[in-house]
């Protein structure tokens, strides 16, 4: 199972590199915007190779959608809120990737493909607490940025 931070939610690095790599059958977007939103998925799911499931569901269903696809699940949050309201609901994240935050408003930039706001980091720094494992990486075959420390 693997748990990513993706502002963009489905897109090609998703699709060519991070699939693959986990070999994922169930692709499940826990994005509440998006769950309500037919005509974008319709449009989303015809970039999703066939052989993969793909789940639009609000946050608060990850743990149940969870228990009915099992561990070949590659889970997408749009933001780090929404990672950690999945964790603090009692969903257990060995790891979370840190794969994409376009910079705003409020933001500071830490890698080219990441900038976090003041929340972000205290979201991030309450899973740390909760022994999830920070991964900032755009595509799997990027290096683990070492000490994350110095992110959040």
């Amino acid at each position: 199972m693997w748990f990513r931070v993706d502002n963009r939610l489905i897109h090609g690095q998703v699709i060519e590199a991070w699939l693959p790599y986990t070999g994922a059958k169930h692709l499940v977007v826990a994005n509440d915007e998006l769950a309500a939103d037919i005509l974008r998925q319709q449009i989303i799911e015809l970039a999703v190779p066939q052989r993969v499931l793909t789940h639009f569901i609000p946050v608060d269903d990850l743990a149940f959608t969870l228990d009915a696809c099992g561990e070949d699940s590659f889970v997408l949050f749009g933001n780090c809120r929404d990672a950690r309201r999945a964790n603090d609901a009692g969903v257990i994240m060995e790891t979370l990737n840190i794969g994409n935050l376009h910079y705003g408003p409020e933001k500071t930039q830490v890698l080219p493909h990441v900038a976090l706001s003041a929340e972000d980091r205290e979201d991030l720094r309450s899973m740390q607490q909760h022994l999830v494992q920070l991964d900032f990486r755009s595509v799997p075959t990027e290096t683990v940025r070492g000490s994350h420390e110095q992110f959040i």
